[in-house]
Parts: C-alpha cells; structure tokens; sequence
C-alpha cells in the first residue's frame, strides 16, 4: 500500500527548490546532488531525489547557511529530467 508521500520512485520523494540567484555547478555535490538549471529572473532550480524529509531539511539549512534566498520547494509527481 502506498502513502500519501510517496510516489513512482518508491520510498525516494523528488523535490524543486527555487533559489534567488544563479549557483555554480560547483555546488552539485554540496547540495545532496541536485541538478542546477536556470529560470529567466535569475533563479536556480534545483531538483532531486531525497529519501525523506531529514535529507530534504538538511539541503535547506545548508542554502539557509549559504545565505541564499529560498523561493520555492515544491514536491514533484516525477523528475522534470524523466517524464
């Protein structure tokens, strides 16, 4: 039986994170890999797979630490990268 939370790629939950700014490809591994891609505006889309919330708030306090703007986090029914 599945719960609310969980989607097609099992117990792993796929999140967007939308930053102010435009992050360097650099921080890929920093951030729990997530991949960086550019909105118009300068903003940073960040999505991955996280296997719970202790992963996915551990991510934002890192770009809280960063000091950088957090837009939006939003959990995706698949990743963009895969339809």
């Amino acid at each position: 039986k599945r719960h609310k939370n969980e989607n097609v790629t099992g117990d792993q939950n796929i999140y967007k994170i939308c930053v102010d700014g435009l992050l360097d490809q650099g921080w890929y591994g920093y951030l729990s890999n997530f991949s960086i891609t550019y909105q118009p505006n300068d903003i940073s889309m960040l999505v991955g797979v996280v296997p719970d919330q202790a992963e996915l708030f551990g991510v934002l306090l890192k770009i809280r630490d960063l000091g950088i703007r957090l837009l939006e986090v939003k959990q995706l029914d698949h990743h963009p990268d895969f339809p």
